[in-house]
């Protein structure tokens, strides 16, 4: 079995532009470039909320139909 070997960075965000390029385009390329990277922190902190809020026994009932309440 090898070793990982990682590339150098410059390689890593070349490589990176290059397949951008060619799956989008210039303009969509920057256009991704440019996202604001906030509002994956505003995901993160929303999906932490909506965990903390969480009642894990009604989520599964929903998911999967079922009722673990005789009542339902």
């Amino acid at each position: 079995m090898n070793p990982q070997t990682y590339l150098p960075e410059e390689t890593v965000a070349r490589r990176g532009i290059e397949a951008l390029m060619s799956a989008l385009g210039p303009v969509e390329t920057a256009r991704f470039l440019a996202l604001s990277r906030s509002r994956l922190d505003d995901y993160v902190e929303w999906h932490r909320q909506w965990q903390d809020e969480l009642d894990v026994a009604t989520f599964l009932d929903d998911v999967f139909g079922t009722s673990r309440n005789p009542e339902k």
